[in-house]
């Protein structure tokens, strides 16, 4: 997918598509290897805003059978990376330096990270605090996400 600006570009080519959003989601799976063992779907993507869903599955469960933290906590990163990566352009670059997360209830089913800000100054650099709220199937927030995305100009 390449650069920040790519990665929204393939969004708006297969999202529209029969099974688009399957293949986008499956795509980001591989390019981010490990991001892609929690099998994320990629339901929303445009600058400044993402939303993601995570099926609750076996490989994503504790031994209290709720869906683990860590796998909470790589959903939360993947949705404040694709917002924020969405909205950058070809000549600048992210990376996540700090992630924390806040649970307030147990885990279970379909979780869905959504993520929403206000895009910096296109001049910006720095670190910029970004935070996506967890959610149940019943819309229960169960976990936030709070990412510092530390955002520069790719060397010339």
């Amino acid at each position: 997918m390449g650069s920040p600006s790519k990665l929204l570009q393939q969004w708006q080519k297969l999202a529209p598509k029969v099974g688009g959003r399957w293949l986008f989601s499956r795509l980001l799976g591989r390019m981010a290897r490990y991001s892609g063992s929690i099998s994320p779907h990629v339901l929303e993507l445009e600058a400044g805003r993402a939303v993601v869903t995570m099926y609750d599955r076996p490989a994503v469960r504790n031994h209290l059978h709720s869906v683990h933290a860590i796998a909470l906590m790589n959903l939360g990163e993947i949705a404040t990376g694709l917002a924020v990566l969405a909205s950058l352009g070809d000549n600048r670059r992210g990376i996540v330096t700090n992630l924390a997360m806040e649970y307030t209830k147990k885990a279970r089913g379909t979780m869905t990270a959504t993520c929403v800000f206000e895009q910096p100054p296109a001049d910006f650099e720095g670190p910029f605090n970004v935070r996506a709220e967890l959610c149940d199937e019943a819309g229960d927030i169960v976990a936030i996400a709070m990412a510092e995305w530390t955002i520069g100009f790719l060397p010339k």
